[in-house]
């Protein structure tokens, strides 16, 4: 059966905590290659926000969520949430309104129509505790590992991901 093309917009989702800290989670498909949460929209119509949310929970197992604030609310909207080993608030996923445009590595062209060659990448960053659980997918990504910022976008493979992860003390300082 013949996959559909990818849509030529993604997300590229700095997962962080408060002390800069970034999950990076190495390519299945290249091992070797480090990089955040990134992923193409489902559908045109997919909203940038919820590529972003599905991207996170489908490769990291993390759920964000619009938690209510209510503490004894939370406690109940936390246990519905089964399928996932942790969650966060959405209000801790923070759109940079920042993008990329750049040239689709050759490794991964025959995944796009066949006049695509650019893709345009929207940069999200999520807050989240230190000791959050992780749960891989395991046919996308073999290991993760948490690093200081700067490392972090040393192991990094993209450039625009590096870039980003450089970036995370202006979005944290001004943003929150």
């Amino acid at each position: 059966m013949n996959r559909p093309y990818k849509i030529p917009e993604s997300v590229l989702v700095v997962i962080h905590t408060a002390k800069l800290e970034v999950l990076l989670i190495e390519r299945a498909d290249r091992p070797g290659f480090w990089q955040s949460v990134t992923g193409s929209k489902d559908s045109v119509d997919e909203l940038f926000l919820e590529t972003a949310v599905r991207e996170v929970e489908e490769e990291t197992g993390i759920a964000v969520r619009n938690l209510p604030e209510e503490p004894e609310r939370a406690s109940e909207v936390a246990s519905e949430i089964t399928s996932v080993s942790a969650h966060v608030a959405l209000e801790n996923l923070k759109d940079w309104q920042l993008s990329n445009v750049y040239d689709i590595y050759p490794v991964w062209q025959h995944r796009y129509g066949p006049d695509v060659t650019r893709n345009t990448e929207h940069v999200f960053g999520l807050l989240v505790p230190r000791d959050i659980p992780v749960v891989l997918a395991p046919r996308e990504h073999l290991n993760f590992m948490w690093l200081p910022y700067r490392e972090a976008a040393d192991k990094c493979f993209s450039a625009s991901n590096a870039e980003a992860i450089l970036m995370l003390p202006k979005y944290v300082d001004a943003k929150g």
